[in-house]
């Protein structure tokens, strides 16, 4: 069975935190809880912030193939849903790209706000998605 993004949108709504996963330079896979800041109207792009010093940001810049994971609150054999993402990253490094994306909330994590040095918006384009909702599991249509 497949679905289109938009059946599934709604029931992302409020996700605020992902796994984000990326290949190391020796080939594992490191992963890592990424907040959405905010900003959960999926329509098949995520954005994070990091610090051009973290091991994300050189992993991507090695190999721009991510995985990202959603999960509602609620179990498995619930109304909650499950989400696994395939897609590509891109780092910008914009403040204006930052400005559209920033919310009061991250200031705990970067007391300078947008012009925190080394500041970095990694953007993640789904390619692929899959999704479990009760018993069901089904392809998204990007």
């Amino acid at each position: 069975m497949t679905k289109t993004l938009a059946d599934i949108a709604k029931d992302m709504a409020g996700i605020d935190i992902a796994i984000l996963s990326t290949h190391t330079e020796g080939g594992e896979i490191a992963n890592r809880p990424m907040s959405n800041n905010g900003d959960v109207a999926y329509d098949g792009t995520s954005y994070y912030f990091a610090l051009q010093t973290t091991r994300v940001i050189s992993d991507i810049e090695q190999d721009p193939k991510v995985g990202l994971g959603f999960s509602s609150e609620a179990g498995i054999f619930s109304e909650g849903i499950y989400v696994a993402v395939e897609g590509l990253a891109d780092l910008i490094r914009d403040k204006t790209a930052f400005q559209r994306h920033w919310n009061p909330d991250l200031d705990k994590w970067f007391e300078q706000g947008v012009d925190t040095p080394g500041l970095v918006l990694i953007r993640v384009k789904a390619k692929r998605m899959t999704c479990w909702k009760g018993r069901e599991e089904f392809e998204v249509t990007i």
